[in-house]
């Protein structure tokens, strides 16, 4: 049985986690696979955006204990190593030119709530619950907490990661990391509605905004506004923005150039 299952239904693609039998939990062939289903990705260009879900009832529960019990073992480098690869992870995903949407269909912890944080859109469902619970296995939150401070802020973030407490999806609403809750039955649904949205909008536009959305973090004033200068001079010399004006004007669907 495949760990990650990778499914197309144009113009959304569905990339699932699936080991239930221990909360969708991450390992280094796992990641791995997941690097695998990501290089297809970024060869279609009949995808609109992406949906990354859980199977069973949890989202993920971060990196498998298995794992983490044999780290005490290994030498720095080879943890380094291991670590660089969720990293490069986490930012081919949040760095990825078309929407990722999270369709979190139970709990998330620490590397799982990790990859929630990198997702554009994140839609759970009713019970869903999330911690970052790393100090309390003696270790830090060190990559999630990266995405966390540009999501929260800084003061929430210390609460969170330095108590480790599990909270649930309506906490999460309120902090930003979650923007819809949904019943179960509804989730996967809410999240193809989204990518129906989504695949309506200018691919040229999108992939622009994301990357001035990343850029901002950290940025002086004058510094945003000579990027979103810089951005905006860019769209409106593509073609998306030329074909996004004509059929404005003439009352009838773009026809996006494929990118």
């Amino acid at each position: 049985m495949d760990e990650i299952q990778l499914s197309f239904y144009p113009p959304a693609a569905v990339l699932t986690l699936n080991r239930p039998e221990v909360r969708n939990s991450l390992s280094p062939p796992m990641i791995e696979l997941f690097h695998q289903a990501w290089d297809q990705l970024e060869e279609r260009n009949d995808i609109a955006a992406v949906i990354i879900t859980g199977a069973g009832t949890a989202f993920c529960g971060g990196l498998d204990l298995r794992v983490l019990e044999e780290m005490a073992t290994r030498s720095v480098e080879e943890v380094r190593q291991d670590s660089a690869e969720l990293m490069r992870l986490f930012s081919r995903i949040y760095q990825f030119p078309k929407p990722v949407i999270a369709a979190v269909n139970g709990p998330a912890a620490g590397g799982g709530c990790g990859l929630v944080s990198v997702c554009d859109i994140v839609i759970a469902v009713e019970g869903a619950t999330f911690a970052y619970p790393e100090t309390r296995l003696g270790s830090i939150p060190a990559l999630v907490a990266v995405f966390l401070v540009r999501i929260c802020g800084e003061k929430k973030a210390r609460e969170l990661l330095l108590t480790g407490r599990t909270f649930p999806v309506e906490e999460g609403r309120e902090i930003g990391l979650v923007n819809t809750i949904v019943d179960p039955p509804s989730l996967l649904g809410k999240a193809r509605e989204a990518v129906d949205a989504i695949a309506r909008n200018s691919p040229v536009a999108m992939s622009l905004t994301k990357e001035l959305i990343g850029d901002l973090h950290g940025l002086s004033l004058q510094e945003a506004l000579n990027t979103a200068l810089q951005l905006n001079a860019l769209v409106r010399t593509s073609e998306d923005f030329e074909e996004g004006v004509s059929s404005f004007l003439e009352k009838r669907q773009p026809r996006w150039r494929q990118k």
